[in-house]
């Protein structure tokens, strides 16, 4: 098993977030689940694009590339919805990156891929951030650059739904999100 960041949404470092890599840690992975805000999660998204706004993009970015010092070049990049755009801003500096994990949103351009990256995706269908159209295209050029991306649709689901404290919480999607995600991370 190997090491996996994974960084938060735009709410901030969540319960949800802290369960997750839980999760992962008994599946016998080295999880680090950075805060990325430095001040308490909030409750709505309206609170967070906000939060956001008064914390900075750069701000935010600088936070995640500090968290990854001293991790091993090969660790999985993974993240929640804004996390996940986190995680893939990131992978142009990481060229050893084991695996890009992205659940609740895309992350990653072409240009930062190198050829065999295992990519995995876990979206809403439809999501309220990531329309159709662009999810298409953006899978297009992320598998005509080289990667093994594998994406997974949730019809029905909300955009975060595999948090249990938000209304989009879809128990069946989110089960399946993290039997996938699982198997995902013991093939490395």
């Amino acid at each position: 098993m190997g090491h996996v960041v994974l960084f938060h949404s735009v709410y901030g470092l969540r319960p949800a977030v802290l369960a997750a890599a839980d999760r992962l840690r008994a599946a016998g992975h080295q999880v680090h689940a950075p805060d990325l805000y430095g001040v308490p999660a909030v409750n709505s998204v309206a609170e967070g694009f906000a939060l956001l706004e008064r914390i900075g993009q750069q701000t935010v970015l600088d936070r995640a590339r500090a968290a990854l010092d001293g991790l091993p070049p090969d660790t999985v990049l993974a993240g929640f919805s804004m996390g996940a755009g986190v995680a893939g801003a990131l992978l142009a500096e990481r060229p050893e990156t084991a695996g890009l994990l992205l659940l609740h949103g895309t992350g990653g351009s072409p240009a930062a891929v190198r050829p065999g990256l295992r990519v995995q995706l876990h979206l809403a269908d439809p999501d309220v951030y990531d329309p159709p159209d662009e999810v298409e295209a953006w899978q297009r050029e992320m598998t005509a650059a080289g990667a093994d991306l594998v994406a997974h649709r949730y019809p029905g689901a909300g955009h975060l739904f595999t948090d249990p404290t938000v209304a989009d919480h879809d128990p069946a999607a989110a089960a399946l999100t993290w039997n996938r995600v699982t198997a995902f991370l013991a093939r490395r």
